[in-house]
């Protein structure tokens, strides 16, 4: 499952992704009953160089899962610390989606020299909290909210080259799927071509 990274000509896609999203899955995902605007506002601020954010894409090139990992450079008691957030579309579900992300983005974590992995969810958020757990995190639940933490390793070699071949691997992924979906466009557009000759055939005939 190529999991690519995202930059700044993906915003229209992870808008699509997140307004995709139903309302319970909105509610999970930001912690609120997210509106359209609201959701516009968060990626209209997405710093995609400072930050990074992961997608993975089906044959269509619909983007049908991802994930924000947020890097709190800004401040100072936390400069080594990363936030991570991921939503998944309902027809993917079950698939693992998630917990692939938020490997991905324990690796790509680490290889900012970033030591602990930060998330914060409601405490109804089973699907999430669970994922932190198998991996590892300490959870504390606070009320409603929980927020789990994940204690990571240092960078290695191995780690880089795992980035390096994983980016690899979902760019050549992308772009098969980038050309697959053309030539799906250029066979309709000629069906379609071909189904308005033969109507005009038809009609001259009549």
């Amino acid at each position: 499952m190529p999991i690519r990274s995202l930059s700044e000509r993906h915003r229209p896609r992870v808008l699509a992704h997140l307004l995709s999203l139903e309302p319970h899955d909105r509610y999970l995902r930001f912690g609120y009953a997210a509106s359209d605007t609201q959701i516009g506002r968060y990626v209209d601020l997405l710093d995609f160089h400072r930050d990074e954010v992961f997608g993975v894409f089906n044959r269509r090139l619909e983007l049908i899962a991802m994930a924000h990992l947020a890097y709190m450079t800004d401040i100072p008691a936390e400069r080594n610390m990363a936030e991570f957030g991921v939503s998944v579309i309902t027809k993917a579900r079950g698939r693992g989606y998630g917990a692939r992300l938020f490997d991905h983005a324990v690796l790509h974590a680490r290889n900012r020299h970033v030591d602990t992995m930060i998330i914060h969810a409601l405490s109804e958020n089973s699907a999430m909290l669970r994922i932190a757990r198998n991996a590892g995190a300490t959870v504390v639940r606070e009320g409603g909210d929980s927020e789990a933490r994940l204690k990571l390793p240092p960078e290695t070699l191995v780690s880089h080259i795992e980035a390096l071949v994983e980016g690899q691997a979902a760019e050549l992924d992308y772009q098969l799927k980038s050309g697959a979906h053309h030539v799906d466009t250029l066979l309709s557009m000629i069906a379609e071509i071909r189904d308005g000759v033969a109507k005009v055939r038809k009609s001259t005939i009549e």
